[in-house]
């Protein structure tokens, strides 16, 4: 189970909302092209949780390490829900196959309708059983929601979890974000698609990024506002979390 809610929470590159003012008194009127501190976050990242107690039997991959969409990263010891979906199984050919003796008398006038008709429902109620044994079963294993990379995993081969515990922090790098924070006045001259050079610090590279949203709401403390740009390009030196400045012309 994917667990959107709480990522923010869990993942320490999220780029806090307040800004000192010190920072902002660094942006100066007469800078022609201020640098403005930027974090490189992810555009997909989730922790992935239990849907269900139990004990772990393995977890396929380790911190750091690459995954696809659809691999198997997560099984849990499922022996007793599988045997309660045989089980079910079993009840749900004994209804069918009383369901189809009585319609037969049914139609011979062997049986009257009210037994006829009780089969018919006992065999409903042996699927929706199945059903139910079926969709518990589908959550003893946990599939990569999206193709990314493990943050942080959160718990151990043989350990039992109960339900909604997290187990794995997940993030898709293949497409990056460039969040940062400013002053509140240069909202009405900051649109989509302006392009803004983003030099990050750890590989002294710059990289070209557009702006893709501006936040809705204005801090009003430090009057400032959220924008985020993409960053959109086949770059692997780069890595969620790093930081460095956002360079545009002053509005």
């Amino acid at each position: 189970m994917m667990r959107n809610d709480m990522a923010a929470s869990h993942f320490p590159f999220r780029l806090g909302w307040a800004v000192p003012a010190l920072c902002l008194l660094s942006f100066g009127a007469q800078a022609q092209e201020p640098a403005i501190p930027v974090q490189l976050v992810a555009v997909q990242f989730t922790t992935l949780s239990a849907e269900l107690p139990g004990k772990i039997d393995r977890i396929t991959v380790k911190e750091g390490e690459r995954f696809k969409e659809g691999q198997q990263l997560v099984a849990f010891d499922c022996t007793i829900q599988r045997a309660q979906q045989d089980e079910a199984n079993a009840v749900l050919a004994a209804a069918e196959k009383s369901k189809s003796v009585h319609k037969r008398l049914l139609e011979l006038n062997s049986a009257g309708t009210l037994e006829a008709e009780k089969s018919v429902s006992d065999a409903a109620v042996a699927q929706a059983k199945l059903n139910s044994a079926r969709a518990v079963t589908s959550k003893c294993a946990i599939a990569a929601p999206f193709s990314g990379r493990v943050v942080e995993q959160k718990a151990r081969a043989h350990q039992y979890i109960q339900a909604g515990q997290p187990i794995l922090d997940i993030l898709d790098d293949s497409a990056l974000d460039a969040e940062f924070i400013v002053p509140s006045g240069w909202v009405r001259n900051l649109k989509p698609g302006l392009v803004v050079q983003v030099a990050v610090d750890e590989v002294k590279k710059v990289y070209p990024a557009k702006i893709a949203r501006i936040s809705a709401k204005v801090d009003a403390v430090s009057h400032s506002v959220k924008v985020v740009a993409e960053v959109r390009g086949d770059y692997p030196e780069l890595i969620v979390g790093m930081t460095g400045r956002v360079q545009m012309p002053t509005p």
